[in-house]
């Protein structure tokens, strides 16, 4: 990662982490649709992502700390991409960015249905879903609830028809 900086403020440092909105896809991905390998994310991109920005993101984001890429114990090649500490804790990031998006701008009813889940759960819920996400990404113990297959269950019940 680069040395230099545009300055000291605390949301440009953010920002300049965090590279572009692509590296953001790329975690909400992992985070939210635990797509762990290049092959996942580039086939299940809602937003088509490109294969050389996928990559390059991927890069970017290991170098950064916010992903850890192991090897594929299935292939040798391949790589399986982790969230770090300091991603998880971009998840109420993610979430006040979900609610706003969800109120301010057209999204589908599809997609902002996790996103009102995790606006009306709150911190409580989002320490839940971090505790979670420790588990699958650092190997932490695994926790009682699963606010992964609860966030899953309620987009697939919306894409179902379902009211949640």
């Amino acid at each position: 990662m680069p040395q230099t900086r545009r300055s000291g403020c605390p949301i440009n440092l953010t920002l300049e982490q965090l590279g572009d909105r692509w590296s953001l896809i790329v975690i909400r991905d992992v985070m939210f649709g635990n797509r762990r390998s290049y092959g996942e994310l580039l086939e299940q991109s809602e937003e088509g992502i490109a294969s050389n920005i996928l990559a390059s993101r991927l890069k970017h984001l290991t170098a950064s700390g916010l992903l850890t890429r192991t090897p594929d114990p299935n292939h040798r090649q391949k790589g399986i991409y982790s969230l770090t500490e300091a991603a998880i804790q971009l998840l109420p990031l993610l979430a006040h960015m979900g609610a706003w998006g969800s109120r301010h701008t057209h999204a589908s009813k599809e997609s902002s249905v996790r996103a009102q889940l995790l606006e009306k759960g709150g911190p409580p819920l989002w320490d839940a879903f971090m505790d979670e996400l420790r588990h699958l990404h650092l190997g932490a113990p695994r926790p009682a609830r699963s606010v992964f297959g609860e966030l899953r269950a309620a987009y697939q019940g919306t894409l179902a028809g379902h009211v949640c």
